[in-house]
């Protein structure tokens, strides 16, 4: 990362960073599109009721103004806006939000399940530290329906993301997958009925341990001793397989939301079973603390990594868009792309083959030579192999010197006479070539990636 932070939160890559950031970025492009997903871009910028109305993240949200604005448009005395306006505008704080508001203003043009993925920034109000940054890239993926969406894409979205994942260079990972409705039916059952407060609660398990928990659920939502304990032992159940059905069953409590969302998070565990062995565990602590997440819940860790946090989480939601009684339910994943690509740095876990997309630099005999020069980078350029033109006339050596400190592998020599010679400067092996066929080796072509 570049050394010199200015302001904390908002990560710049040096170049040699920034092309594993962009290995990764392709990487999840290219898996997306395989499976038919196709890519969007929404503006950076939503009205503020547009952005809180699901979900309390208000300290999150980063709000717009101008320097100066007129008195009139201030909304307040002295010239001060007032941060409550709900049609003020604010910066995203991630891309569910901003694509149901998109869906509902494209209804028509779209073809539903409308399967979309969109890679971009986001900005959120956080307490900058490893893997969390103000300012960072998701990439997120989902399918929306129109009126309903069949309980198949919730499998689905799981698989993707998991051969996604799998294809990038990082430690092996676990997606972790409940169902809220799981939840939810549960905490009815056994006689709390504020469940999104009890999910919330059970959402800090990790943050502050299951006394501190056990009490919020005492205090603020009026929980008994046996209620209590009932919901951590609820959220203490973790296994690999279907077997999590029973040990819910159990507990003895029955309600027909939890036997509908039991049902559901079978299906999705039983398919990754078999497609994606070994990568995901149905986890029954995991909540979201979005209110706007209906059914399946997915938060993902890198083995060994699970400090770090979630690196790709989401959900299935069934009221986020609307337009009048036209629903649009949708389920949906997304990777934190920088929290990833700064574990993937600062672990070496990949590094790039050289500095710079570069393979040759063209050197000069002399500064008449520069646009004889500009003709071969042409014609090399035109057969896919990034090259660069010397600017100077420098000492042949110099030349090479540049070229090294940039990482380029190859420099090109023409002799006044017109013939080409390619000099490999790590093995210092110098070679007769032709400028319309030269090829490098397949492995100097490009940049490539190597992964630990």
């Amino acid at each position: 990362m570049a050394r010199t932070a200015s302001l904390s939160g908002f990560p710049e890559w040096l170049p040699q960073e920034r092309l594993v950031e962009l290995h990764v970025l392709d990487t999840l492009r290219k898996t997306f599109e395989l499976h038919g997903f196709s890519s969007i871009e929404t503006r950076a910028v939503e009205t503020v009721g547009q952005l809180l109305r699901k979900g309390e993240i208000d300290k999150e949200v980063y709000g717009l103004s101008r320097l100066q604005e007129d008195e009139d448009a201030a909304g307040g005395e002295g010239g001060k806006s007032d941060k409550a306006d709900p049609n003020a505008l604010a910066l995203h704080f991630d891309l569910t939000v901003p694509f149901a508001r998109y869906v509902v203003e494209n209804a028509g043009y779209l073809a539903f399940p409308f399967r979309r993925y969109q890679i971009q920034k986001v900005w959120r109000g956080e307490r900058p530290q490893e893997g969390r940054a103000r300012e960072f890239t998701q990439a997120d993926i989902d399918v929306v329906g129109d009126g309903e969406l069949p309980f198949r894409y919730d499998v689905e979205i799981a698989l993707v993301i998991a051969e996604a994942l799998s294809a990038l260079p990082i430690p092996d990972f676990r997606l972790r997958i409940n169902n809220r409705k799981l939840a939810e039916g549960f905490y009815r059952g056994i006689g709390l009925t504020d469940t999104a407060g009890v999910l919330r609660s059970i959402d800090k398990l990790e943050k502050i341990g299951e006394a501190k928990v056990a009490e919020l659920l005492r205090s603020e939502l009026g929980a008994t001793d046996e209620q209590a304990a009932l919901a951590l032992k609820l959220a203490s159940i973790r296994t690999e397989d279907t077997s999590f059905v029973a040990q819910v069953r159990a507990l003895g409590v029955s309600d027909e939301l939890l036997e509908e969302g039991l049902s559901e998070l079978e299906q999705v565990i039983d398919a990754a079973v078999q497609r994606a062995p070994g990568k995901v565990v149905a986890d029954l602590s995991i909540a979201r603390g979005l209110d706007y997440y209906t059914g399946t819940v997915v938060e993902t860790v890198l083995v060994g990594h699970e400090q770090l946090g979630s690196i790709c989480s989401g959900g299935r939601y069934d009221a986020l868009a609307s337009k009048g009684n036209r629903k649009f339910p949708g389920v949906g994943l997304s990777i934190g792309v920088t929290r990833l690509v700064s574990r993937i740095l600062s672990q070496e876990f990949a590094t790039a083959s050289r500095l710079v997309p570069t393979a040759v630099l063209v050197a000069l005999n002399n500064d008449d030579s520069w646009s004889a020069a500009q003709d071969v980078a042409a014609q090399l350029r035109g057969r896919g192999i990034a090259t660069e033109v010397a600017a100077k006339a420098e000492k042949f050596g110099k030349q090479i010197k540049f070229a090294d400190r940039r990482g380029i592998p190859f420099v090109w020599f023409t002799d006044d006479d017109g013939k080409h010679q390619v000099k490999d400067i790590r093995t210092g092996e110098q070679v007769d070539a032709d400028p319309a066929s030269w090829e490098p080796s397949p492995e100097d072509l490009h940049v490539r990636i190597t992964t630990r």
